[in-house]
C-alpha cells in the first residue's frame, strides 16, 4: 500500500521515556485500566497486505496470502483505489484490476481468510480537486488530485456496492476511505474534511447495504488519537451510517484505543474499533526514525506486535487488529518479512500470537533500585504500547506517582525526587493497560 502510517497527536509521538510526575486526576481517569481478563471472543487477527494497483502481480498476491496463511491471519486488509478500479467514467470498471481484485479475494477464501478493503482515492472525472491539478490527472497513474473528495459522492457509494455484491461473506468489511484526519493531505485534501468525509460515508453506507445488508461497512480510518476529528465527524452526521470505526495509531497504540474509546462513549457510540494498522519499523540501527515513528530491532519489533495482539484478545470494544505489514521495505520497514520476501525474526512472535492470542506471555516489566547521592533511580524495561505508571510508598502511603513512556528499546530510567530520600521506599511499576496485577515492584 502507499501508506504513510498514521500522525498521532503531540502528545502520543515516540519520545524517550518522559516522566509525568503527581499527574492530576484527569491524565489518571484518561489512562484508567481497561484491560479484561473476562473470556471474550479475541479479535479478528491479520496483516496490511499488497494494494490492487500497478505493478501488481498474480504470483505476488499469491506470496501474500500464503504468508498470511502461515502467520494465521484470518483477515487482511488491502487498498482498492476507486481511481484504479474506475478510472475512466462511472460505470466503466477496468478488467485488469478486477481481475486482480478476485484473484486477491479468491486467494485469501480460500485460506480461510477474509478481506477488509479500503477503498479511497477519487478517480480524475468525479475529483474535486482546483483545475490545475485536474489538467495533470490522468487515469490509472496516481496524482495529487485523486486525493481531494468526490464532486458527487453517490458513484463512489455505486461502486462501493459493487465489491460488496460481489464478494459479500468474503469480506470482512468495506473500509470508507483512508486516514481522512491526515496531516500530509494524501488521502483526503482541501478543507472542510470532517463534511466532506461525513458526505462520503453517507453515500457508501446504505449503497453497500442494499447490496449486501451482511457487508460490514468501517468509518473513521483516523489517525489522530486525541479525539477533535471524531468529534467533527460526530457533528458533521457521521452516526447511523458505520458498524465499526477504524483507526490507525502506532507509538501508544493501546493508550490511543483507550482516548478514542472514550470518546466515542462521551458521544454515545458503542460500535466496536477496528485497529487495522499499527506496527513498528525494524530500521535500527540503520535510521533513528522513519515515517515520524521511532526506529527498533527487529527482536523488539516482534515482541511488541505480539504483545499488543495478547493485550488486545480479551478487549470486548476491539473488533480487530491487522499489523502493518507483512512484507517492508527500506523506505517503510515495518513488515515481518524484508524487502525481499525472507522472514524477519519477528514473523515468529507474531505468528504464535495470532494463532494463540488468548495464550503465552507477555513481556514482563522489569525493575531496579539504585541508592545514589540520596536519591533513587529506577530503572527497567516493560512492553510497549501504552504508559507504564510508577507509584513510591513508604509503608503504605503512596508518596510519589509518576507516568512515563518506555525507549525504542522498551526501557526507561527515572530519578526519583530528593525529597523522598534514598531509603525505605517501595516501588511498583506496571503498564496502564496491562494493569498493576502484571506489575512488579522492588524496595530499598
Amino acid at each position: 500500500m502507499r501508506h504513510r502510517p498514521g500522525r498521532l497527536a503531540s502528545l502520543l509521538r515516540f519520545r524517550a521515556p518522559t516522566q509525568l510526575a503527581l499527574a492530576p486526576l484527569a491524565i489518571l481517569a484518561l489512562v484508567a485500566v481497561v484491560y479484561v481478563s473476562s473470556a471474550t471472543a479475541a479479535p479478528l487477527g491479520g496483516l496490511n497486505v499488497v494494494g490492487i494497483g500497478s505493478g501488481m502481480t498474480n504470483a505476488r498476491i499469491d506470496s501474500s496470502i500464503a504468508n498470511a496463511k502461515a502467520l494465521h491471519a484470518n483477515v487482511v486488509r488491502t487498498e482498492v483505489p476507486w481511481s484504479v478500479l474506475e478510472p475512466r467514467a462511472r460505470g466503466s470498471i477496468d478488467p485488469a484490476t478486477l481481475a486482480l481484485t478476485d484473484r486477491l479475494v479468491g486467494d485469501a477464501a480460500a485460506a480461510g481468510i477474509r478481506v477488509i478493503m479500503t477503498v479511497d482515492s477519487t478517480p480524475c472525472w468525479d475529483s474535486s480537486a482546483p483545475a490545475a491539478l485536474l489538467r495533470a490527472c490522468t487515469p490509472l497513474r496516481q496524482s495529487q488530485a485523486n486525493a481531494w473528495p468526490p464532486r458527487d459522492p453517490a458513484p463512489y457509494g455505486t461502486i462501493t456496492g459493487f465489491l460488496a455484491a460481489r464478494y459479500g461473506a468474503k469480506l470482512a468489511g468495506i473500509e470508507v476511505w483512508n486516514e481522512p484526519d491526515q496531516a500530509n493531505q494524501q488521502y483526503l485534501a482541501g478543507p472542510e474534511k470532517p463534511q466532506h468525509y461525513t458526505a462520503i460515508l453517507r453515500a457508501a453506507y446504505p449503497a453497500i447495504k442494499q447490496a449486501d445488508p451482511t457487508v460490514t461497512v468501517l468509518a473513521g480510518s483516523l489517525v489522530g488519537a486525541n479525539g477533535g476529528f471524531l468529534r467533527a465527524l460526530y457533528a458533521a452526521g457521521i452516526k447511523g451510517y458505520y458498524d465499526g470505526l477504524a483507526v490507525h495509531f502506532y507509538s501508544l497504540v493501546l493508550g490511543s484505543l483507550r482516548v478514542i474509546h472514550a470518546v466515542q462513549l462521551a458521544n454515545g457510540d458503542t460500535k466496536p474499533l477496528w485497529l487495522d494498522e499499527f506496527g513498528w519499523s525494524s530500521c535500527w540501527p540503520r535510521q533513528r526514525t522513519q515515517q515520524e515513528q521511532g526506529c527498533v530491532t527487529a527482536q523488539a519489533q516482534g515482541a511488541n506486535l505480539a504483545n499488543v495482539v495478547r493485550l488486545l484478545a480479551r478487549t470486548p470494544y476491539v473488533a480487530a487488529e491487522v499489523v502493518y505489514k507483512l512484507q517492508g521495505s527500506l523506505r517503510e520497514d515495518f513488515g515481518v518479512l524484508n524487502e525481499n520476501g525472507t522472514r524477519k525474526v519477528s514473523f515468529t512472535p507474531l505468528a504464535q500470537a495470532l494463532a494463540a492470542p488468548t495464550l503465552g506471555r507477555l513481556s514482563p516489566v522489569t525493575v531496579a533500585l539504585r541508592s545514589s547521592h540520596g536519591r533513587v533511580t529506577v530503572t527497567g524495561s516493560g512492553p510497549a504500547g501504552d504508559y507504564m505508571g510508577l507509584e513510591a510508598f513508604q509503608g503504605t502511603t503512596l508518596r510519589y506517582r509518576a507516568l512515563f513512556t518506555l525507549d525504542r528499546f522498551n526501557r526507561y530510567t527515572l530519578k526519583l525526587p530528593k525529597v523522598l530520600g534514598a531509603h525505605g521506599l517501595r516501588v511498583r511499576v506496571f503498564q496502564y493497560w496491562a494493569g498493576v496485577s502484571h506489575g512488579v515492584q522492588r524496595s530499598i
